[in-house]
């Protein structure tokens, strides 16, 4: 007996499991091998990738929520092998991009929301309760942990990871650790570059850079040009010098600058 709502113009692939009481609308298009949980909602626009699996109480392609939001045509885009836990919500784009973007390989925990015209990277881990305002950008390897609350328009370098409860408003450049309160730079995340087979030297040039931008106390443009002088030939510089020629939000600050200016607010 089938007590699950499949539109007809949505386009199933092979091997699909829909389980009861979810609801698949029109303009959806769900990949080989899916499996989809009990009372999930998939509303119009979704184009869901092969081998993922989606939990019950998940919503993915409901309309923005942006008071901008004027019904424009827009897409939500989940690549392969996914796994979408308990809940979780994923927003279709508004007018600004067209579509909201998740890669491939990723694991949302329970009540992860990712808000309209977000992109998403591959191998990414969002913990439980991460939270992406719209219009943010985030590499591949990322690690959120649980709880943490991201700005609109805010660029996520990869191989990040969070603390758990981060409150995220400013760019967080590739390869480090960030924490504390205010979220500032807490290391390079060394366990995972060694895990994804970065080499010592590569990770002794990362730790390297982010000394002279974090740590010395230079300003991010004399840092920069520090950078460039030391290591400007390396693999590791060039993307971080990337990263921060197109951050537009700024970069959050090495631990001891951000300490010490919130002393001198107490005072």
């Amino acid at each position: 007996m089938i007590l699950y709502d499949l539109h007809p113009d949505a386009k199933i692939g092979k091997d699909v499991t829909i389980s009861n009481f979810t609801t698949i609308y029109e303009d959806v298009v769900i990949g080989d091998g899916t499996w989809i949980g009990p009372n999930v909602t998939i509303f119009p626009g979704a184009r869901i990738g092969k081998n993922c699996k989606i939990f019950p109480g998940t919503v993915i392609s409901a309309i923005p929520q942006d008071l901008k939001f004027n019904g424009e045509y827009t897409i939500a885009e989940i690549g392969d092998n996914n796994v979408i836990r308990e809940c979780c919500t994923i927003n279709r784009g508004t007018a600004a991009s067209g579509k909201t973007v998740i890669g491939d390989n990723n694991l949302l925990m329970a009540y992860v929301h990712v808000a309209h015209d977000c992109i998403v990277g591959n191998n990414c881990i969002f913990a439980n309760n991460t939270t992406l305002a719209g219009h943010i950008t985030v590499g591949d390897w990322v690690t959120f942990g649980g709880k943490t609350a991201i700005l609109q328009f805010i660029h996520i370098g990869s191989h990040v990871i969070t603390a758990g409860g981060s409150l995220v408003g400013k760019d967080i450049p590739p390869y480090i650790k960030a924490a504390r309160y205010p979220v500032s730079y807490a290391g390079v995340n060394a366990i995972g570059l060694h895990r994804r087979n970065f080499s010592q030297g590569s990770i002794n040039n990362i730790q390297d850079i982010y000394r002279i931008l974090f740590q010395q106390g230079h300003s991010v443009s004399h840092a920069t040009e520090l950078i460039k002088e030391q290591y400007g030939n390396t693999a590791e510089a060039k993307v971080i010098l990337g990263f921060i020629g197109n951050s537009t939000t700024g970069l959050i600050k090495g631990y001891a600058v951000t300490r010490n200016r919130a002393l001198d607010d107490q005072d």
